[in-house]
């Protein structure tokens, strides 16, 4: 049972795969056709990135490390604010501005917890 559960696993990481792949060459396309390139495209393209490492990084390790989905969540972030009307609210700028430093405090935390000063973790996990 738990090969079977591996190996769906397994084509669904594959399947994300090819779909990152394809949602990038699509990218890659609507920028040539436009002939414009944004800031947001490539903020985009940097999330297209990163899920190709996480996909990277499950296949090698058959785990999923935390670093990738919150580096993912601060870029998603970013994007957001970016694509923001001037006549939207001002005050979802600073919720969002406030969720990308509890992401990045939260990312900082889990890098360095097994460091001498912050002395959280010492147990080898697979979360780096």
């Amino acid at each position: 049972m738990n090969a079977a559960i591996r190996n769906i696993q397994l084509v669904a990481v594959i399947i994300v795969l090819a779909a990152t792949i394809i949602a990038f060459f699509l990218e890659i396309l609507q920028m040539y056709e436009n002939r414009d390139v944004n800031l947001a495209d490539l903020l985009l393209m940097f999330i297209y990135i990163e899920v190709i490492g996480l996909v990277r990084s499950y296949w090698e390790s058959r785990a999923v490390r935390v670093i990738y989905p919150l580096v993912i969540a601060i870029t998603a972030l970013a994007r957001y604010i970016i694509l923001q009307d001037k006549d939207s609210d001002p005050t979802n700028l600073i919720y969002l501005a406030t969720a990308i430093l509890i992401v990045s405090i939260a990312t900082v935390v889990i890098r360095f917890r097994r460091s001498k000063y912050l002395n959280i973790d010492k147990d080898k996990s697979n979360d780096l």
